[in-house]
């Protein structure tokens, strides 16, 4: 979504309906359809923390079908 060009800029991880996960600067409000996922830090540390939590990166209604 947006690439720093500040090392230490903060940034939001943030996550949609679908459970897809991406980063946005804190500064700023998320674009429509995303809202904050509760972890700030730089650009790194975010991207660091999205490789933790989303695993498996298809989205919701994919996985849902695939396990019905």
């Amino acid at each position: 979504m947006y690439e720093s060009q500040d090392p230490t800029r903060p940034f939001d991880v943030v996550v949609n309906d679908e459970e897809q996960h991406s980063l946005w600067p804190a500064d700023r409000t998320p674009p429509a359809g995303w809202r904050p996922f509760g972890f700030r830090g730089t650009h790194q540390e975010c991207l660091d923390r999205i490789a933790e939590v989303w695993t498996d990166v298809r989205p919701l209604g994919t996985r849902r079908e695939t396990s019905a």
